[in-house]
């Protein structure tokens, strides 16, 4: 994961956060988050974590379970051991054999850029 000026964030196993959450840097969560997720960094979620969000990131890996719309402005890798139930709007997309996607999803640059925009426009 590429480093951002915030350093990194992280929700380790046997944590379970709820409410909206805002990093700057990279965000790592192995425990439970459930709320909404922003980060100006990448997302990584490990293979036992639950995230219950809708989640905006630079680039994230995905190994463990998402329940929510998610935005990444560059790259999104899921693992074969994760499983992604919402809508996905990224730049680049890379699946594993196994990976479970229930949700639409929406591939390129512009596409990312200007769901990037909107959604900063919204705050």
């Amino acid at each position: 994961m590429a480093k951002g000026n915030g350093g990194e964030t992280i929700i380790a196993h046997g944590v379970r956060l709820e409410g909206e959450m805002a990093a700057e840097g990279d965000l790592v969560i192995e425990g439970e988050v459930h709320g909404n997720i922003k980060t100006t960094g990448d997302l990584r979620v490990g293979e036992n974590a639950l995230v219950e969000a809708d989640v905006e990131a630079e680039n994230a890996v995905i190994a463990g379970e998402i329940r929510g719309n998610i935005k990444i402005r560059g790259k999104l890798e899921l693992f074969p051991s994760s499983t992604l139930t919402g809508d996905v709007v990224t730049d680049v997309l890379a699946i594993g054999p196994g990976a479970q996607v229930n949700g639409k999803i929406t591939m390129g640059s512009a596409v990312a850029t200007r769901a990037s925009r909107k959604s900063e426009e919204a705050e």
